[in-house]
């Protein structure tokens, strides 16, 4: 399917989507305060989680469906074929690779989907809690 934007307005539309600091990203630190959860965030860890707790080893990646390619397949949300489907296999095998770095040296990873951070706020912190409460 062709684009409905020409190729500079589609750049501009898409250079305005953030990496860091996205709604849900602060939605979830929101919650985290208010539940008296202290994370650090964007730590130099491999993959930059967007939250993470050095004493717990545990790593926070807030994910965007779309990016990181979330049941497109099997949704039949598939992006348009060449650079977008390249671009989200690519995101997809990072994402691995990050998970693999990190369970290596002994990290905890929890990833949690852009749409479960603003309608199930509390499943997420429930995750972050059992991933915390694993690692004492």
């Amino acid at each position: 399917m062709a684009d409905v934007f020409d190729k500079k307005t589609r750049s501009r539309i898409m250079s305005k989507i953030r990496g860091k600091n996205t709604k849900p990203e602060l939605r979830l630190a929101a919650e985290l305060r208010r539940a008296g959860l202290r994370l650090s965030r964007h730590a130099k860890l491999p993959g930059t989680p967007d939250f993470a707790s050095r004493k717990y080893k545990v790593a926070v990646f807030v994910d965007g469906e779309f990016w990181h390619g979330y049941n497109w397949k099997v949704l039949g949300r598939k992006p348009p074929r060449g650079f977008w489907q390249k671009k989200i296999l690519r995101n997809m095998a990072r994402d691995k690779r990050n998970n693999q770095d990190l369970h290596r040296v002994g990290w905890r990873i929890v990833r949690l989907r852009e749409t479960f951070v603003t309608r199930k706020p509390k499943y997420c912190l429930r995750r972050i809690r059992s991933a915390m409460r694993d690692k004492k």
